[in-house]
This record gives C-alpha cells, structure tokens and sequence, in this order.
C-alpha cells in the first residue's frame, strides 16, 4: 500500500490535489441555534427553515435568493378575475423521500392542516381566507378565497406552507420527510443534523452529496471552528467584530446582506406598566440605536422605527419618532406616574443581537430609571414562556419572516397588541391587489404602530456569512429564514 502511494505521489501531486479539491462535494455549515423540533407547519422558530427550508422541504411557490416568488412544487397557476379562485398546476414525477408521490391530495391535505381548529401553524392567519382546496386531478388543485388576498402567493411562499403527506406527518417533528433536494438522515440533538441528496429528485439535482448542519450557540466557539476550518460555512456568523479577520484571509469570504429581520424591544402591552402608550415611548425614546448598532453588532445593520425592512420599497422611515432623548424619557415616566422609574424584566435569547444588545439596553433603560431584569434564556424557553406564555416585561428578538406587519393585527400574538383600527387596515389590505393603494396602506400600518409605540424598534439585522474561499451558490441575502444549499457548489 505504502509503494503504491508512494509512486503515486511522485507521478503528478499538484494534479492529485487539484483532483482532490475539484472532487469536494459535501459540506459543513455552522448555525447559532438548533430548531427545537423539525416541523416548519407547526412552530414559530425561524430556525427550523434555517435547516429545513427549501433544502428538504418545498412550497407552492417559493422565494428566490432575491425574495421574488418563484414556482415551487407548483410549475403555474392561474387567478380568477375576481380574485377568489388560485388554480395551481403541479409538477409532474414529484416524489417524497419516502418514495411515495406527492400529488394534489397531499396538497389539499397539508392546506387544510393549516387551516384545522387544532392547527399549530405560526402563521395560521396568512392563510385564513383560504375557504375550500378542491383537488381537480392529481397535479391540478384548486383554493378558493372568502376574499381577494393580494399576498396569497407570497404567503405560499413561507416555511409554513410546504406541502407535507398525511403518511409521514405523525413523525415529522424528528423525521421530517419533504420533496426537496436533500433528504433528511439523522439528528444529534445538541450537536448536528444531517442531510444527503435525493438522488430521485424531481427538479434541478442538487451539487453536493451531503450537508451537515453544526449548531454552534457561542460566538467564541464559532470562531474557533471556521478558523480551524472544521466547517465550511457559518450562516449568521454570531461575532461580527471577527468578520475583519476573516476578509483579511485568503481562506475566506465574507458575505454581508440585508434580512427581513427587524430587530426588536418587544414589550408586554397587556402588562403594566407596558399597557400604557406613554410608558412604551419613554422606553423608545431611552433607546440610542446607533449604540446598540455599534456595541452589539460592531456597525452592522440599519436603524429601524416601525415593523418593516428598509430595503422594502412600502418602508418609511419613522426613526425620527422615538429618537435617542434620555430627558424626554424621564418626563414622559413622570406623566405616566414613575417618576423614580420602575422595575421590570428582560429575558434574552441566545443570539448575540439579543444577549449583547441587551446589556446595552439595560444599561439605557437604567439611565433613565427603569431597572430591567436581564434572564439569560435557551431558545426553547423562551418559546415556552415568552412567545406561548406571554410571561415577560421586555424581551428581543429578530423576526424574520418576510413583510410580517401583519402579526400586529393578531391581539393574542406574545406582544399583545390589540388596536381594532390595525386590524381592519390589515383585512383591507389582504383583499387590495392595487399595489399603489398596498403601499399607501403598508405606510399607514408602519406610523399607527410607531405612533402607537408598541415596542421598541432597533435595527434590520444584517445577514453576515463566512464560508471557506471556494464555496460558491450562497445566498448573500437572507429574504426568508433559510440556508439554501440546493445551486450551492465548490469552485474547481
């Protein structure tokens, strides 16, 4: 064996390497939070189509690198003129890695879940006036609208809406079974999920034979393992003051994007003193954004003063209405009956926007008199307590769903914000198809939210990714929570 290599190696090593390097076909991508389960049809958690999205599971309709909608399961579709009737026409030969077809049944039947009273669907109320989903023939399906929705195919779009089969939904949570070019093979919770290509898949065949998923939560820890070059990928590298380091390095590239991330200090408008508008803006107007920008994030990311990304064409800038003024703030607490301030709580996720951009705003709020409480929490209790639970003062978090104003219109969403002239602005808007008018309205909805100051609005996050130099086919923008690994590849 010895001999062997070592004749080998004497022949041609450079082309031996460059074989080798051209033969690359699988690879490791690095993630801050693990999904708590695998189930995108069934809970909130962006990080479930972090993994999941589009690689193993598909849509309708889909979104591109650019946030366009595409086809997705769906090759075409026609809308009546009214606006009610969406027939969609599927593609043909589409299998699930279980190797039974998927067809306008599954459809009918992964539509209908979301709509069922027992539904656990995030994103339930985008598909609520969804009435019938008639199957014609097996790659014809047919959804009927109690009212036009301007946004139906976007919303088809979402994680929440990938088709899914009846046979494999009772073990979907730890064995997801999807249409897409990768298939599911195995979870080590706490550690990694991994992938391997449909070799049966129906569209366009993915490049690599393998993906590994590592969940990485520390930022320290992140930048150990891209440095020692043990993952190919970080998506959202969680330590952005090292991304400098990284662009100095051959090895490396450095991709910055913009998200549909608004971060957010999302505060509890049913709990006192929260439930009170003059104390919400004297929590937005304590909040120096640019500090937190700076100080949590090393520069990277764009103030916000309402719910929607500033790369939306819809976007108004509305930062002028709770600008950095400390003495406002304080006036404004006295009005409201603290004039010493108050005590409340703020509970962090893991995510470095979150944990340090927190400590700068308890330093803030401090300034002005309001002591928060900082509760370091794992992702899912903080599923369990703050989102389900509605147990917190002040908390933060990135949404990152795509154009999600609309969550303001649900009083029971974990910020519990109920404003009926909100809601009926957004059921107009959902039957508006004008898009003139869906601009003008996507303005209102963005200054009665900020005028209402529901919470306290910091910045876009930015979509900052470090891969190894020959990675190629990333997304550099993030228009939906998702690592897409199916054009990715190595250069030769």
């Amino acid at each position: 064996m010895f001999h062997l290599r070592h004749l080998l190696l004497g022949v041609s090593t450079a082309a031996l390497l460059a074989g080798a390097a051209a033969a690359k076909d699988d690879i490791t991508v690095g993630l801050q939070l693990e999904p708590p389960h695998l189930d995108p049809t069934s809970a909130a958690a962006g990080a479930i189509d972090s993994v999941l999205y589009s690689n193993v599971f598909e849509g309708l309709t889909r979104f591109d690198s650019a946030g366009a909608v595409i086809p997705g399961l769906a090759k075409s579709w026609e809308i009546s003129e009214d606006g009610l009737t969406y027939t969609f026409t599927l593609n043909e030969g589409v299998t699930f890695h279980d190797g039974s077809t998927m067809d306008a049944e599954d459809v009918k039947f992964s539509l209908d879940r979301i709509g069922a009273e027992d539904s656990a669907n995030a994103q339930k109320a985008l598909y609520a006036a969804i009435t019938e989903v008639n199957v014609i023939d097996p790659t014809t399906v047919e959804i009927k609208l109690s009212e036009a929705n301007g946004n139906m195919l976007f919303n088809l779009a979402w994680g929440d809406a990938v088709i899914v089969a009846p046979e494999s939904i009772e073990g979907i949570k730890q064995t997801p079974i999807g249409t897409g070019a990768f298939k599911f093979d195995s979870w080590t919770q706490g550690d990694k999920i991994e992938l391997s290509r449909n070799e049966n898949y129906w569209g366009t065949p993915a490049v690599l034979t393998k993906a590994t998923f590592k969940f990485i939560s520390d930022p320290t820890a992140a930048l150990g393992a891209m440095m020692a070059e043990d993952i190919d990928v970080f998506s959202g590298f969680p330590a952005p003051e090292n991304l400098p380091q990284f662009e100095a390095d051959p090895r490396f590239q450095v991709l910055i994007g913009s998200t549909e991330g608004e971060t957010i200090l999302a505060m509890n408008n049913k709990q006192a003193p929260f439930d009170n508008v003059k104390v919400r803006e004297a929590v937005s107007h304590a909040i120096d954004r640019q500090a937190i920008i700076d100080g949590a994030m090393f520069g990277y990311g764009t103030p916000i003063g309402t719910h929607f990304a500033p790369h939306n064409p819809a976007y108004v800038d509305l930062t002028g209405n709770s600008a950095f003024d400390p003495e406002k703030s304080k006036a404004l607490l006295a009005e409201a009956g603290f004039p010493d301030g108050f005590e409340t709580t703020l509970f962090l996720p893991p995510p470095s926007y979150a944990r340090r951009g927190g400590e700068i705003i308890a330093a803030q709020l401090a300034a002005v008199g309001i002591k928060a409480e900082i509760t370091n929490v794992e992702w899912a209790q903080w599923l369990e307590a703050v989102f389900k639970g509605k147990n917190f003062g002040l908390t933060i978090v990135s949404h990152t769903e795509p154009m999600d104003i609309g969550i303001y219109a649900n009083p029971d969403y974990y910020f519990q914000y109920d404003n009926p002239a909100f809601q009926e602005l957004m059921t107009k808007l959902n039957s508006t198809t004008d898009p003139d008018m869906r601009t003008a309205m996507l303005g209102e909805a963005q200054n009665m939210i900020s005028a209402d100051y529901v919470n306290g609005y910091l910045f876009q996050l930015a979509a900052l990714s470090v891969a190894k130099a020959g990675v190629q086919g990333l997304w550099s923008n993030a228009p939906t929570q998702a690592t897409d690994l199916t054009a990715v590849s190595w250069s030769e």
